[in-house]
């Protein structure tokens, strides 16, 4: 999928992966915080898995119009950009560990940038969570110690998205080839 990424097939699956990114945050669990109003969501693995099969431009593009999508209309919008922001940068991140994998996708490799993908997630949403509370006209010392008391969400869905990336990627994985060959 990476190497024909303006295919009709790509865009198509783009715009699929975008749709059930966008599901998978809308289905979330909501958790206290301090700041902001984090819940536990799938979204963040599905963008995972569409990096790594999709590649870098249209991973991230479907991970920005699912997450970003899902902020805009569900009264995130005005810190949606920090999403699509956070979104490029574990695209970026997946991106450049996976090509210098030589795009070997193993399951120990897989669930390296599984894990890579959950970790980079905690320290981007730990950034954002300090920006929103610097909006909110919070100190800087206060929204440093906020931002990380209101990180259990964070790590929740990082330490799923570590886990559920490598099933779903290996399963959308044989489940597209079966279907690319039949489309033959």
């Amino acid at each position: 999928m990476r190497d024909d990424e303006n295919s009709l097939r790509a865009i198509v699956m783009t715009a699929l992966f975008a749709a059930m990114i966008y599901v998978g945050v809308l289905l979330r669990i909501p958790l206290p915080a301090i700041v902001g109003r984090p819940f536990i969501h799938f979204g963040n693995t599905l963008t995972a898995v569409a990096i790594l099969l999709l590649g870098f431009r249209n991973g991230a593009l479907a991970g920005v119009i699912g997450l970003g999508g899902f902020d805009l209309l569900n009264g995130y919008a005005a810190t949606s950009w920090l999403t699509m922001l956070e979104t490029l940068v574990v695209a970026i991140v997946l991106s450049a560990i996976f090509k210098a994998m030589k795009y070997n996708d193993s399951t120990k490799n897989i669930i390296i940038l599984a894990i890579v993908a959950g970790v980079t997630k905690i320290f981007t949403s730990y950034a954002t969570t300090v920006v929103e509370a610097l909006m909110a006209g919070t100190a800087f010392a206060p929204a440093l110690t906020a931002a990380f008391m209101s990180m259990l969400a964070t790590v929740i869905n990082s330490c799923s998205t570590a886990i559920i990336t490598p099933i779903l990627y290996f399963a959308f994985k044989n489940g597209l080839n079966h279907v690319l060959k039949r489309a033959r």
